[in-house]
């Protein structure tokens, strides 16, 4: 294996996103970060205002995973129970090949919705918004047949029906329009192209006839140990699945790294000794894809090798509550690239931080890794809890920083 390799293969791993994160939260921790101090004595105050959310929502502590499958139930309905009913007669692994077709067209679907859009459901006429909404309307658009090229199979995302999706059939799955803007529509569109595209260049990970993201199910069944399946082994096939579909982004020897940006802060020890990977929307993905392979009775290990996600509810209780701290006003006055130094800093700490914050809660909560892993810190947890101080904090419920989103990055 060259050093190209062993850097893209590192660069992909958990691991890395740690320790990347780490040095960044050191050089903040020794003021050379340009953007961000951190007050690591507020840890417990963020701790303690999140075990105020985690028992609110969930008194007995039965946290489920953070993943896609939570936004299904907005407003109190179990969407997941209809299409549950929807697939009764299908067999258990086709079962869960739809539920991750679902997963992915969903989960790739979910980045930033901006402060006006809106969606409304019309089979109970409710009104749902950012990541809520975003769910419901793609969770409609799927069993309306919207990503697949088979109408005798409706449910289910195929690569042709993927490569041939519309901006004017997903605007009106979105119901967006002019006087109902969607951030970063043409860039969702695009998304679903290219995953069409890349569905049709991996037979091994999505099946030789009518490619699909379900085929995961399949090449993961065979990664299998005695009954056990690790998380890590999850993100990796997510990765070399899903890296080629990010659009502009960092690449070594032509390999398109994902969410990896570059921070000139870093010691340049030469090639990508500079690059912070995050791979949010791969984790959030892997999160999502836990629970389908978990009712073919498989078992979960390993899943704290997952980190935190690097967006803006966690980074956002982060700052409101005073556990990052900006050092100019610009950091919370303008709008940025996902690109810049202000944003790369602010996930990266996000990300360690997420960390000592579970610890903590762990520690009041007096619960173990095992009966409360990050995935439940996160759900019951940090991002609700991101949500919850931003409300207080803003009217219109927006984070305290504002990413320039393509709809490809959170």
């Amino acid at each position: 294996m060259d050093d190209s390799s062993k850097i893209i293969n590192y660069i992909r791993s958990t691991q890395a996103i740690r320790e990347r994160c780490q040095q960044i939260l050191e050089l903040c921790l020794n003021d050379q970060l340009e953007h961000f101090r951190c007050d690591l004595t507020q840890v417990n105050y963020v701790a303690d205002y999140v075990i105020e959310v985690i028992q609110a929502n969930y008194p007995d502590l039965q946290v489920p995973f953070h993943s896609r499958w939570r936004h299904f139930t907005a407003g109190g309905i179990d969407r997941s129970a209809h299409l549950q009913q929807v697939l009764q007669t299908a067999s258990p692994l086709e079962q869960a090949r739809t539920k991750v077709d679902l997963a992915v067209t969903s989960v790739l679907l979910d980045a930033g919705a901006g402060t006006v859009w809106k969606y409304v459901e019309a089979e109970t006429g409710q009104v749902f918004r950012r990541s809520e909404g975003l769910a419901v309307a793609s969770y409609h658009l799927f069993l309306q047949g919207g990503f697949s090229n088979d109408p005798q199979k409706p449910w289910q995302a195929d690569a042709a029906g993927l490569q041939t999706l519309t901006l004017e059939r997903l605007a009106s799955g979105f119901q967006a329009n002019d006087q109902n803007p969607l951030v970063g529509l043409e860039g969702r569109l695009q998304l679903m192209r290219q995953l069409g595209q890349v569905l049709t260049t991996q037979p091994d990970l999505f099946g030789q006839h009518a490619p699909r993201p379900g085929g995961l199910v399949d090449y993961l069944l065979q990664q299998v140990d005695s009954g056990k399946l690790s998380a890590h082994t999850v993100f990796a096939a997510v990765l070399a699945g899903f890296s080629e579909i990010w659009p502009g982004r960092v690449t070594l020897a032509d390999v398109n790294l994902g969410d990896v940006w570059q921070h000139s802060r870093l010691p340049d020890r030469g090639l990508g000794s500079q690059l912070v990977p995050f791979h949010k929307l791969s984790q959030w993905l892997t999160y999502s894809l836990l629970e389908p392979l978990q009712e073919l009775e498989l078992e979960i290990i390993n899943l704290d090798q997952l980190t935190g996600l690097a967006e803006y509810r966690n980074g956002g209780l982060c700052v409101d509550l005073g556990l990052l701290q900006p050092k100019h006003s610009a950091v919370l006055a303008d709008r940025h690239l996902p690109s810049s130094e202000v944003i790369v800093e602010w996930r990266a700490l996000t990300v360690v931080l997420l960390d000592s914050i579970a610890d903590a809660v762990r520690q009041k909560l007096n619960c173990s890794s095992q009966e409360l892993p990050l995935a439940k810190v996160l759900e019951g947890g940090t991002w609700a809890a991101g949500r919850q101080i931003a409300a207080e904090c803003r009217v219109d419920g927006s984070p305290p920083i504002q990413v320039m989103s393509d709809g490809t990055v959170f």
